[in-house]
């Protein structure tokens, strides 16, 4: 039944009202005056209007198709999709997932006494009689991959699981859950780079008590994620942060922490992908009305730890008894530590993941956290674990397994690359896609859970039917500490450093993108358009945001010492006013790196924006180091 506390209702869970249902009990609660059909658009952003309550009464059907409401596509993310000429995009809302009562706390109903309420219906988004948004590509996806994996099954059975009758299996369920990590912050004030690094550095924050108004708006976050109906499992502090500084009264005057906050998986990705964004919403409301401000960047500081958001998955197998069955787990658990399917789906993940990353790290500051020192992943690799009898886990891996000898339904991947602005409804689409595609290996192959072990484990250079001879794809290193960087590029390809560098494994990969594209769930035109768009947001932030805001450092590294007579200040300037010409100052015979990249990505030569954007970075991290060195020796 709908969750309700204080007097407000917070949720409407999926299937348990009719028609009349929902209207009888939005009467019981007139402080609900809106509601809002939510669309998502390819780069992951909600659609939020305010309808009148009395237009839902009026017309229930046309909310669900889509007659209630249309919107301007060419205004969101739909690029080459919906064009100025033909924008046109009906909203069809979802009975199929839980619907939210967003409350706005600064805006009291004086009938009831209570938060005027919008109620958020999920929708999905058609142009031209088909659907272009990210839900839909979503529920196609699992829709696909369910109805092929049953046909699979039904034909050639589970190799490697004698204890389940392919005969007994009527149903495919998808199990998904993410981890939000974030940080807060007191508005307009700052800690030093330094400050956090060496904080960092010392371990001094991981997991350790709360105080004050942080303590307080992540108890409340914990709460009202569990009033609409996510259960949520925990909240606490992560790596990143400095112990808050006091005012004279004794009360916070600088709060700068990194958290985290987990809730329970879903059998229904597009609930997780719903969860996750009110989630988003509930975290950044709740820590603003304890007066702090909240940023889902993923590197929000260059130099300190930054915010990822694990996203898990795992298959399970309904059977005609109702008894679900885990299709990663094998038989006996504390002799091998994945099935045959399980190793199959990380094996089609890994082969893949090339093509897939643009849509998992979308933008500069997603790539900017993928670096090594911030157990963020570079390698696309997984881990399995030295013993199937004790578990252990790589947190310096892209995916790897997760497990509980003694509880087979948690067996399930963790993918460590998505941060907090990951579009999480495409990025679980080709998850489960490509999961499915080595699946579908796994079970066609004729191999044994061991010989499939075996090529999931293989050197580089050793031939394999299914992954790339020249690549490595599991290790139990720490692959930060274990490999040198060259080690790392030649066993698991080279990290890319800019989005145009990251498209390219899209675009130079034909045959992996018609895999994922497999049964027009994800399809082609609908890829292109994300890749339009990130695309234009790489060159957009770069030209009105990263130089414009690399200028200001550079502008405002001035000289500051007097003592004309200490030769060491003088020197140690020169370096830095070098660098700071270097980067930004045009001259009759030179131009400027910022002028250059500028260039460049105005003439759309993204080759060689992408490498002046890689020196620039470079140049900006060495004009720091040496203005901080500089700066140190003055009295």
């Amino acid at each position: 039944m709908a969750t309700t506390n204080h007097e407000l209702l917070y949720y409407i869970p999926a299937g348990q009202y009719g028609k009349e249902g929902v209207l009888a009990l939005l009467e019981q609660h007139p402080e609900i005056k809106f509601v809002s059909l939510v669309g998502i658009d390819l780069a992951g952003n909600d659609t939020d209007e305010k309808i009148p309550m009395s237009a839902f009464f009026d017309d229930y059907e046309s909310f669900f198709e889509g007659r209630a409401v249309q919107t301007d596509g060419s205004s969101v993310v739909l690029t080459n999709i919906a064009t100025l000429n033909n924008a046109r995009v009906d909203m069809w809302g979802d009975p199929s997932v839980n619907w939210f009562v967003d409350y706005n706390y600064e805006n009291i109903d004086p009938a009831t006494g209570l938060p005027t309420g919008t109620l958020r219906i999920p929708a999905f988004l058609m142009h031209n009689y088909r659907y272009v948004d990210s839900r839909s590509i979503l529920k196609r996806s699992c829709d696909y991959v369910k109805a092929e994996l049953l046909n699979l099954i039904k034909e050639h059975g589970l190799p490697g699981m004698p204890h389940v009758k392919a005969d007994d299996v009527v149903d495919i369920i998808f199990t998904s859950a993410t981890e939000l990590e974030f940080w807060v912050k007191t508005p307009a004030r700052t800690v030093t780079k330094k400050e956090l690094s060496v904080s960092q550095k010392l371990q001094e924050q991981y997991w350790q008590r709360t105080h004050g108004t942080v303590r307080t708006a992540l108890e409340q976050a914990v709460e009202r994620l569990d009033k609409y109906g996510m259960v949520a499992e925990m909240g606490h502090k992560e790596v990143g942060g400095v112990k808050a500084k006091l005012d004279e009264f004794g009360h916070e005057a600088v709060v700068l922490e990194q958290l985290e906050i987990d809730w329970k998986f879903c059998n229904n990705p597009l609930q997780t992908a719903d969860n996750e964004l009110q989630a988003r919403i509930i975290v950044r409301e709740v820590f603003r009305e304890n007066g702090l401000d909240v940023t889902f960047n993923a590197k929000p500081i260059i130099g300190v730890a930054g915010s990822g958001e694990h996203t898990h998955f795992g298959v399970m197998a309904k059977l005609k008894s109702g008894k679900l069955v885990n299709l990663f787990s094998p038989e006996d658990m504390r002799k091998e530590a994945c099935s045959s399917l399980g190793i199959g789906a990380i094996m089609g993940l890994l082969k893949h993941y090339e093509a897939i990353n643009p849509f998992i790290s979308s933008t500069t500051d997603a790539l900017n956290r993928l670096k090594p020192g911030f157990e963020a992943p570079v390698c696309i690799v997984t881990s399995f674990g030295t013993d199937p009898s004790e578990p252990n886990r790589n947190r310096t891996i892209l995916c790897g397994l997760i497990r509980d000898i003694d509880n087979p339904m948690a067996t399930r991947f963790e993918l460590r690359s998505p941060n907090p602005y990951t579009n999480t409804y495409t990025a679980l689409s080709l998850i489960f896609v490509s999961a499915f595609d080595g699946m579908k290996y796994a079970i066609t192959c004729g191999k044994t859970q061991a010989q499939l072990l075996a090529e999931i484990s293989k050197e580089v250079g050793e031939s394999a039917d299914y992954l790339d001879t020249n690549r490595a794809y599991r290790t139990e290193k720490d692959v930060f500490d274990d490999f040198t960087q060259e080690e790392r590029n030649q066993m698991f390809g080279v990290a890319p450093a800019t989005v145009w560098e990251n498209v390219q494994g899209y675009y130079n990969n034909p045959e992996l993108v018609e895999t994922l594209s497999q049964g027009d769930a994800f399809a082609k035109d609908l890829m292109e358009s994300f890749i339009a768009s990130i695309l234009k947001r790489w060159e957009l932030v770069l030209a009105n945001r990263l130089i414009p805001n690399n200028l200001d450092t550079v502008r405002n590294m001035v000289a500051i010492h007097t003592d004309s007579r200490n030769s060491v200040d003088d020197k140690r300037f020169a370096e830095v006013n070098n660098l700071r010409f270097y980067l930004a100052k045009d001259s009759d015979d030179r131009k400027s790196l910022f002028t250059r990249l500028t260039e460049a990505l105005n003439a759309g030569e993204y080759d060689l924006a992408s490498k002046l954007q890689i020196e620039m970075n470079d140049k900006m991290e060495e004009l720091e180091a040496k203005y901080a060195n500089y700066a140190k020796n003055i009295f």
